[in-house]
């Protein structure tokens, strides 16, 4: 045999029986003792009979959550993304007519940022950006 296979193997077996003891404890948990015969193979069946379902809910509720909170924060982008019109109008105004040396390149710089996002968004709104 091969001792360079050695460490990979134990990797391998310890990996594999950290699963098959925290499954059991699951198991065990919800009132379910696997038997000594073929204990692996009751563990495994258990987990797709007892178990996957348990997951299956619990991962489509966090998606639900992230979905919510996804569209959540779209509502707030979108908002926010189509607030910068009516800001850079009114900072366009100020910026031309009213505002000291001192503010301007500050100023500049955020509405170079904000036409770059709102461009990036309308952008998407037009067939011919689409993909």
């Amino acid at each position: 045999m091969n001792s360079q296979l050695k460490p990979h193997i134990w990797v391998v077996v310890i990996s594999y029986y950290s699963m098959f003891y925290i499954a059991n404890a699951v198991l065990l948990e919800l009132g379910y003792k696997t038997s000594d015969k073929i204990v692996h193979k009751v563990t495994n069946e258990a987990l797709i009979v007892l178990i996957m379902d348990k997951i299956k809910k619990g991962l489509l509720e966090e998606y639900e959550n992230l979905r919510a909170d996804a569209l959540e924060i779209a509502s707030i982008k979108s908002d926010e993304i189509i607030s910068f019109y009516e800001l850079e109008l009114d900072k366009r105004s100020r910026f031309q007519y009213n505002m000291t040396e001192s503010n301007q390149e500050q100023k500049a710089n955020t509405s170079l940022t904000r036409a770059k996002q709102f461009m990036l968004e309308m952008k998407k709104l037009l067939p011919q950006f689409k993909k």
